[in-house]
């Protein structure tokens, strides 16, 4: 069944329009539910309680297997990581997600771009 999974999201990755592009900062999820990327140039929401995911959601890695720094409510928290996503830059919405990679956190913390975090 794994492998039927596999597809869909193969299939996301090479259908990407070619303005995709790879953003690099801190991943939060601080509640159940709320996502977003943080880079030199702003905010980009992935996610929010209630509402809609942005499609490719469901190829975020589980976090916590890497360098992930939880907050006080379970395996919420953040990291450092890169993704393949398709933006609108006018209002730096995400209208898609091609892949997420984790980072440690050192790669951001010495980034001069991003503000650093313990």
């Amino acid at each position: 069944m794994l492998r039927f999974l596999m597809v869909p999201c193969a299939m996301a990755i090479l259908s990407l329009p070619a303005g995709a592009e790879t953003r690099c900062g801190w991943l939060d999820n601080p509640t159940p539910g709320n996502w977003w990327l943080t880079d030199a140039e702003g905010q980009w929401t992935l996610a929010t309680l209630g509402g809609d995911a942005v499609p490719g959601m469901e190829n975020m890695p589980d976090m916590t297997l890497g360098e992930w720094v939880t907050r006080n409510n379970g395996s919420h928290g953040y990291g450092c990581a890169c993704a393949l996503l398709v933006t609108r830059a006018t209002d730096r919405k995400v209208l898609l997600i091609g892949w997420v990679k984790q980072l440690t956190l050192e790669t951001c913390n010495t980034d001069p771009k991003l503000s650093r975090r313990r």
